[in-house]
């Protein structure tokens, strides 16, 4: 059976920047909310609270990614990705024994495929915050492409107005370097 979660991707360097720890490009991903259930809003802070406003768990480095695009994932894919966040949720957050650390997986895996109604290869990003009540408030967005009418997309090759079929550009000549 093919399921669909969301796959870590890094479209330039600035998660290395902007988190504490990236995430490597291609890993399985999860929301990671969990990750600042137990600390109060004014705690958060610096590359920490980049993590916390806009950042999807890598689930391999269990690092920070800016974008994810939904994937097709097989059912070892997923069962993988329980486990290691059920061995996480041992080793980081001290759940009380692996059955509860593997419900929490399974219930965070289920969250993030429901992020991933969407066709593969669609690009979404997450917002959180803090509502008055200090509970987190998390909604995933859709990055669409820009389709701006008056620019090409970058792998279309559109020819110039004046540009003559067959003409040939001596570049040697045009650098002075002739003979």
């Amino acid at each position: 059976m093919a399921f669909k979660l969301p796959r870590t991707i890094r479209l330039d360097s600035s998660d290395s920047f902007a988190f504490e720890h990236a995430a490597e490009p291609g890993e399985w991903a999860v929301s990671g909310a969990f990750a600042f259930l137990n600390e109060p809003p004014e705690g958060i802070t610096g590359r920490r609270r980049q993590a916390f406003a806009n950042g999807f768990l890598g689930v391999g480095t269990f690092g920070w990614s800016t974008l994810v695009t939904v994937a097709k994932a097989g059912e070892a894919d997923v069962e993988g990705v329980v486990a290691a966040l059920a061995r996480h949720f041992m080793e980081m957050y001290g759940a009380p024994d692996m059955v509860s650390a593997r419900h929490a997986a399974v219930e965070e895996v289920r969250f993030a495929a429901s992020l991933c109604d969407k066709p593969v290869n669609t690009l979404l990003a997450v917002e959180r915050r803090f509502d008055e009540a200090g509970q987190i408030k998390e909604s995933v967005r859709v990055i669409e492409p820009k389709r701006d009418k008056d620019h090409a997309r970058i792998w279309e090759l559109v020819p110039e107005d004046d540009e003559e079929p067959g003409e040939t550009v001596d570049l040697i000549k045009l650098a002075g370097l002739g003979r």
